[in-house]
């Protein structure tokens, strides 16, 4: 059954391949570095919800976000890394536990530069496989040219969702809301950039020097697919510590494993210029390109075939 599902998937990692290729020649033409960093390590950024596979006494990378960060304090301007991530107990049509993910960052810049660059990166890899600037996702039409919409989330909540924001956050029903009411109904038609996030779901991200009850963050929907999640790096290592802990306080009160501090990244994080970043899944890229809403139909092996 299993080869019989790989001869009918090849097509798929045919195009698969010729997206990752078309990526790589987008960055190295922009003058970005491609770097490759550790894939275990003994310290993973502490997120809530984001659970590390441990590997012996250290773990499997949920992101390269921390080492990359890294080489960007320590003085390097444009990077970009594809690799392979690992996360506990996320499996489904679109969930895999091991996937590979695309992640950059870029010196100055902000979230709105990233948004930029990201329409660039898709419309770029859409010239180079589709030739043209369009696509069809699940019998939906969608038109890449640009602008691109953005909504912020409050405006989201606003227009979609029983609650407000606010509401949402008092009543601990954001993500709830967020994942049934609000991202099926985006992107359709043309993508958009849902941006500035409350300042509790932006464990890494910078807060608005106008605002600083949102995080200058935003994550991309093409056809109510989540595409990629990213930042304003936030720079400060005093307020990135209070954070972190935070999320370990989280993790702890869950019941879940508590991670050493990743005190190496802290240590020189007030050294890394403004940043923004984005971590992008290349599994969930090549669904929409075709045409699939199962992830399944776009890797060679799923864990149940190992």
């Amino acid at each position: 059954m299993t080869i019989e599902r790989r001869k009918i998937i090849k097509p798929n990692l045919i195009l698969r391949a010729e997206i990752i290729a078309a990526i790589r020649r987008f960055f190295n033409d922009n003058d970005f570095l491609e770097v490759e960093t550790p894939i275990r390590t003994p310290s993973p950024a502490p997120e809530a919800h984001i659970d590390a596979q441990p590997a012996g006494r250290w773990y499997l990378q949920t992101s390269p976000e921390l080492y990359m960060k890294r080489l960007m304090a320590a003085g390097y301007q444009r990077i970009y890394q594809i690799c392979r991530c690992f996360r506990r107990m996320e499996r489904g049509k679109r969930h895999l536990p091991e996937l590979t993910l695309l992640e950059w960052y870029a010196t100055p810049g902000d979230y709105k530069k990233m948004m930029s660059q990201t329409m660039d990166l898709i419309q770029y890899v859409s010239d180079v496989v589709n030739q043209k600037q369009s696509l069809s996702y699940q019998g939906h039409p969608i038109d890449l040219t640009s602008p691109w919409d953005r909504l912020s989330v409050k405006s989201a909540f606003d227009r979609f969702g029983s609650l407000s924001m606010e509401a949402a956050l008092k009543t601990r029903q954001f993500d709830e809301i967020m994942g049934t009411e609000i991202e099926p109904k985006l992107g359709f038609k043309r993508p958009v950039f849902l941006f500035d996030y409350p300042a509790q779901a932006g464990a890494l991200a910078r807060l608005k020097k106008n605002d600083p009850t949102v995080a200058e963050r935003f994550e991309l929907y093409i056809a109510g697919l989540e595409l990629c999640n990213a930042f304003s790096e936030l720079t400060d290592a005093k307020e990135q510590r209070k954070r972190f802990e935070r999320e370990l306080d989280l993790r702890k009160k869950a019941g879940k494993s508590v991670y050493p501090m990743p005190e190496k990244f802290l240590e020189v994080l007030d050294q890394m210029p403004p940043t923004c970043g984005n971590a992008l899944g290349v599994d969930r890229l090549v669904m929409l390109f075709c045409d699939t809403n199962e992830i399944d139909k776009v890797v060679a092996f799923t864990p149940e075939e190992l």
